[in-house]
């Protein structure tokens, strides 16, 4: 087996390593970032100083301060939107927060600010994290490739000035520069990026490469099937810019109404205040009647009904190792009715082991005996397969005899001598000359592991299978997702469709589709989403990034997954722990029940209140009693979701 190089090989001697450019936005580049954190602080400043009954000219101008920081940015856009003939609820919260201000309730006004900034400020930074992502997988293509003229000569070209017929040079543990056809030689090459496959793939003459794969060992003349700009890679970019820019707006369930409770609460507080004036009223009276009206009738408690639940399920899930992005995130959660799930690095661990020692009959050999011998003939490759032999032997405490002589042939194997002895350890097609060993390869193979064969002076002595080995809590994770959407969820992955079917038969999944490139995944989920489902991706891999962008909601692992995948999703699991999942989803539905309990009791509270304004005499006092006390009943409401116990966990059925 050859040695396998990833992009954090040592370069050739005498040359640089190339430094990538920073990608990543810094938090405070982002304008709406530094205005509501200026928010923040002046609102901490002012709050002690408030509370302490400080000199009212302290507080006055810190609360000013966070007016102005705070609000300019959404009051701008609020006139703007109204430039269009729209009203949104930004200018709409500027509006209550001055009135509130303006009949003596400053603190309320300045925290419906600090609120409103703060959300604008999270949206921002999650738009400008997903544009450096795609930015960054960008990086995973080379700069540069070795062009190979027609009189054989070699020259260096950047990778996108390549066309379609031109012949390149990839040599060992280089990138490959464009899709293509491999033309010559021999190599593994590592193409998790693209199909998700945990092994790296024996390629040569005839064999399609992809552009960003890393090469192994061997040198390999390709030819460009694929002009740079439509590689898969390139088309990889531009499906998550797309997704992310076609997918539904986030918006969390009152902004699905606020134009309309907009509009009626500038409509109902003018008609408030002018009909008194028709009949004779004072312009104070009816001023105080308008005023007491906007703050009863002020969607103050109805934002509160929705942001407690959504930002108390957040922290409760971070708290298990699962970060949500948003509240419109936590919220989405709760919608999903069908579940796709990635297979390596998502239901498996995506690191090969050994999982099956079988020594051949007549050899001498047990099971330790074969393994000593296979891992001293690996310990010198740098294969993700000898890893896989080499730990566990170590595993096991075995002591390894040296090896020399050592040598590896890309696609076969590798060849060393160990205790005199010449030890051949790789491929069964290419290393097996007889069919004798068949039988126990095909049984391996049929049960999704990879086989490896172990040779001793040119005779078979046994085999070692080689799995990823399936994650302790994938069956009950499956069982609790079918549970919760009346669907078994489905596995998508770029893996072969004998291994595929062989991992979903174990944790109980019927619906496979293997095989697939991330334009693939990315066709089943539209397909489903416009069948009416709102399917939830989970995934690791750069291979997994476009579907993760265009599904209802995305879940990416956390210990193992792609920068692309980790910024592309809505929520990450930071600990691998894919129990989590099904109990995130379950949270957000309690989360959801919340809201709308919360909307019925501020529901209640502004229909009585503006009643009693309307038909009787509210007290200015008693209404921003009432306003405030619902406020703190929504509030601790959703608070509750804070606890241990709110935390949902595996029934015993499905654990």
């Amino acid at each position: 087996m050859s040695s396998a190089l990833d992009q954090r090989s040592a370069p050739p001697a005498g040359t640089a390593r190339p430094v990538p450019p920073r990608r990543r936005t810094r938090l405070l580049a982002l304008p709406e970032a530094r205005w509501a954190l200026a928010a923040l602080v002046l609102f901490l400043l002012a709050l002690p100083v408030y509370l302490l009954d400080g000199p009212a000219w302290v507080w006055g101008a810190l609360f000013a301060a966070v007016y102005i920081t705070g609000g300019w940015e959404p009051g701008w856009e609020g006139l703007k939107a109204l430039k269009d003939r729209t009203l949104d609820v930004d200018l709409l919260m500027v509006v209550a927060a001055l009135g509130a201000a303006a009949i003596g309730q400053v603190l309320d006004g300045a925290l419906l600010i600090v609120i409103f900034a703060t959300s604008g400020a999270l949206e921002a930074v999650a738009t400008a994290r997903t544009a450096d992502s795609v930015r960054g997988l960008l990086d995973l293509a080379p700069a540069t490739a070795t062009r190979l003229l027609p009189d054989g000569t070699e020259e260096s070209v950047g990778a996108q000035s390549l066309a379609v017929g031109d012949t390149i040079l990839v040599r060992p543990g280089e990138r490959v520069g464009a899709d293509g056809q491999v033309l010559d030689g021999t190599s593994d090459v590592d193409q998790a990026t693209i199909t998700g496959e945990p092994l790296p793939v024996a390629k040569r003459a005839g064999d399609e490469v992809f552009a960003g794969t890393v090469n192994g060992t061997g040198a390999l003349r390709v030819r460009v099937e694929r002009d740079p700009s439509d590689s898969v890679i390139a088309r990889i970019v531009k499906m998550v810019e797309e997704a992310s820019e076609t997918k539904a707006p986030t918006q969390l369930f009152i902004e699905k109404v606020e134009q309309r409770y907009s509009i009626g609460m500038v409509i109902a507080t003018l008609a408030v205040f002018g009909s008194p004036l028709a009949f004779g009223d004072t312009l104070q009276s009816a001023l105080l009647r308008a005023m007491t009206f906007m703050i009863v009738a002020s969607p103050c408690a109805v934002v509160l009904s929705t942001m407690p639940p959504l930002l108390s399920a957040i922290a409760n899930a971070g708290r298990r190792g699962v970060l949500a992005k948003s509240a419109v995130v936590m919220e989405r959660l709760g919608q999903i009715d069908l579940v796709a799930l990635d297979k390596t690095g998502t239901l498996t661990e995506g690191t090969p082991r050994v999982t099956s020692i079988r020594p051949l009959p007549g050899t001498g050999l047990d099971e330790d005996g074969l393994l000593t011998l296979a891992a001293a003939a690996e310990h010198p490759s740098e294969h993700p397969l000898a890893h896989a032999v080499v730990g566990a032997a170590r595993e096991r405490g075995l002591h390894l005899p040296e090896a020399t002589g050592f040598s590896s042939t890309p696609g076969e194997g590798v060849t060393a001598t160990v205790e005199g002895r010449t030890v051949q350890v790789g491929s069964p097609s290419r290393l097996f000359t007889t069919s004798s060993h068949d039988k126990v390869v095909a049984e391996m193979e049929d049960t999704g592991r990879t086989a490896v064969a172990v040779l001793r002076d040119g005779r078979g002595v046994g085999v070692l299978g080689v799995a990823d080995r399936l994650r302790p809590d994938a069956a009950a994770t499956v069982a609790a997702l079918t549970e919760l959407t009346g669907r078994t969820p489905v596995l998508l992955t770029g893996d072969n469709e004998r291994a595929a079917r062989h991992l979903a038969a174990q944790v109980g999944i019927t619906d496979v589709r293997a095989g697939l490139l991330p334009q693939d995944k990315v066709a089943g989920v539209k397909a489903w989403e416009a069948e009416g489902r709102r399917v939830l991706v989970v995934g690791d891999g750069v291979n997994d990034a476009p579907a993760l962008a265009a599904a209802h909601c995305g879940i990416a692992m956390g210990k193992a997954g792609s920068d692309l995948a980790l910024e592309t999703a809505d929520a990450i699991v930071v600990r691998d722990e894919l129990a989590t999942i099904p109990s995130v989803v379950q949270l957000s539905r309690t989360a959801r029940r919340l809201v709308i309990q919360n909307l019925a009791i501020a529901g209640s509270f502004i229909t009585v209140l503006v009643a009693w304004d309307l038909i009787g005499t509210l007290p200015l006092p008693l209404g921003v009693a009432g306003h405030e006390g619902s406020t703190v009943i929504v509030g601790l409401n959703g608070l509750r979701l804070l606890r241990e116990a709110a935390w949902p966990r595996l029934s015993k059925d499905t654990a």
